[in-house]
Parts: structure tokens; C-alpha cells; sequence
């Protein structure tokens, strides 16, 4: 019976010779599971940014508000215009107020990652993590409103404010905005942060000590360039989602707080404009791809 079953050598079949077909040849492994889903996002996500590329050379007919197929800069001419630069500024708002809610949320979710990664406990570590995470559990829209009434004139934040003589009236302005997304986003700075300096080797905090850096040059030397990526991965996020947002400057900024995305819902339900609205949303589309190259030479792709 040993005789025969060696006689009859290693299995073979239809199934075996495509086993052995793409062992030799992963590249055709990797070519069949990816195909699909490349497939997907070239006709999905490609598709539609090409053709809201090519949309934003077409223009409206003032007369018959028919959507005419002809190449033309307009949109483009009247987004940059000097002697209108109505467009400008909200550009420069959206990508100012995106900068700087980024900036904050760094600042605010480096010690607190800090913390969680190197100091607390297992135990504090989970309750941290459940603590940023809890915002997020609850509704996008609940959370703004929320704000809504703390940051209102007989709001909490003028009660407490009120309390030492003091009053801070910003609701509906660019300085409620700020506070919103800055609180919105912080979940998404926290966590690639965390994830980078835990990675720091402890090895390298200790050969710092070993020979003689002090605390504040341990992290511009050591923890900083580690932490950075992380940071960096952070800011994809925080800066990326307030540039695409339209909801919290439609409910909590006021009459001159709008946002890229304010003009191009505007000029696709209320004007329907389409072509001027596909011109002025590839200004965020252009500023994120922009960003992203950044980004990857930062090594944040890697933190993600």
C-alpha cells in the first residue's frame, strides 16, 4: 500500500495546477483580487472628480438657465476676480479656518496622547481612549447644536463667563466656528498621534538620557521627529474635514462665515449653477491633493 501511494506522486488536477500557477506568479494573484475593486474606484471616485473637472468648463445660459456644453475659463475668471473677491475671501476662510483648527487640534492631542502612550496605566489608558472616542458615538448634528447653546448669548459659556465679571459673546462668528470644528476633529488628531509615539523605542529615551540630554531636547531631538508623521496624519483629517464641511458654518457661524461648501450647495439647489459650483469645489480638491504630497514626503502615510 506504501508501494502504491508513492507511485502515485503528488496530487494533481485542475485545482492543484492553478495552485501552482500562482505560486510562481503572485503578481497574478494580486492582479485577480485587485481588479474589482480598482475597478470600483477609478468609475466611482475617478469618474466623478473627472467630471467635475470637465463640468467646471461649462457654463449656464442667463437667459434659458440651460446648461451649455461649451469649454470657457468664466467660472474660473469670476472665482479669482480682483474687482469681486467675494469668492477669495470664502476660499481664504475655508482654507484659514481649516489651518488653524488643525494647528489647535495638534497642540491639544500631543500631551494628551502623550500621556496615554508613555505614562498611564493600562487601566487610565483604556478610560482614555474610551473618553475621546465617546463624542463620536453620538450624532455629528447633536454635537453641533449642543455647541449652539453653550456658546448662545444665555449659553453656558457666557454663564460661567458671567460668573467673574466677563462676557464673551461669539456666537455665530468665526471664532464659534473655530471652537466647533476644533472640538468636532480633536478624536481624529488623538489617535494617529498616539499610535506614533508609541512606537517610539524606549531604547532611544534612554540612550538621550545616557548621554546627557535634557527633557526639552530629548523631545526636539528624539520624540518630535518621531511623533511628527503622526501629526502629520492627524492634520490629513482635521484639515481635510473642515475643508469639506458646510453644515457647521450653515449652523453655528454667522451671515459672513460661509464656507467653500456653503457656495456650492447655494449654486447647485438654490441658483443651479452647476458648472460655476463644480469650478469653486475643485479649489478643496486641488488644495488636498496638493496637501497629500506633502503629507507623503512627512512619512504620514506610514503613521496612518
Amino acid at each position: 500500500m506504501a508501494v502504491e501511494v508513492a507511485r502515485a506522486g503528488p496530487p494533481s488536477g485542475p485545482r492543484t495546477r492553478v495552485s501552482a500557477a500562482l505560486w510562481r506568479r503572485p503578481w497574478v494573484k494580486a492582479l485577480a483580487l485587485l481588479t474589482l475593486p480598482l475597478a470600483g474606484f477609478l468609475v466611482v471616485y475617478v469618474g466623478s472628480l473627472a467630471v467635475l473637472f470637465v463640468s467646471s468648463f461649462w457654463t449656464v445660459d442667463a437667459f434659458t438657465g440651460r446648461l451649455q456644453h461649451v469649454w470657457n475659463l468664466d467660472n474660473f475668471r469670476q472665482i479669482v476676480s480682483l474687482s469681486d473677491p467675494t469668492y477669495l475671501r470664502i476660499a481664504g476662510r475655508t482654507i484659514g479656518i481649516a489651518a488653524a483648527v488643525t494647528f489647535t487640534d495638534a497642540v491639544l492631542a500631543f500631551p494628551l496622547a502623550y500621556y496615554m502612550a508613555r505614562i498611564a496605566s493600562r487601566r487610565t489608558q483604556a478610560l482614555l481612549f474610551v473618553l475621546v472616542l465617546l463624542p463620536l458615538w453620538s450624532s455629528y448634528l447633536v454635537r453641533i447644536y449642543a455647541w449652539r447653546l453653550i456658546l448662545s448669548h444665555d449659553g453656558a459659556l457666557n454663564w460661567a463667563l458671567g460668573g467673574i465679571g466677563l462676557q464673551a459673546n461669539i456666537a455665530y462668528t468665526n471664532w464659534a466656528m473655530w471652537i466647533v470644528f476644533s472640538y468636532v476633529w480633536l478624536p481624529f488628531m488623538v489617535l494617529p498621534v498616539y499610535a506614533a509615539l508609541e512606537r517610539i523605542p524606549d531604547n532611544y529615551l534612554e540612550a538621550s538620557g545616557d548621554l546627557g540630554a535634557g527633557g526639552s531636547r530629548t523631545f526636539r531631538s528624539i520624540v518630535l521627529p518621531l511623533a511628527l508623521p503622526g501629526v502629520v496624519a492627524g492634520s490629513i483629517f482635521t484639515f481635510s474635514l473642515t475643508l469639506g464641511d458646510f453644515v457647521t458654518p450653515l449652523l453655528v457661524g454667522g451671515a459672513g462665515s460661509s464656507f467653500i461648501g456653503n457656495v456650492v450647495y447655494n449654486f447647485i439647489g438654490v441658483n443651479a449653477n452647476i458648472p460655476f459650483a463644480a469650478a469653486f469645489a475643485t479649489i478643496p480638491v486641488l488644495v488636498m491633493a496638493v496637501y497629500l504630497v506633502v503629507a507623503r514626503r512627512l512619512g504620514a502615510f506610514e503613521a496612518l
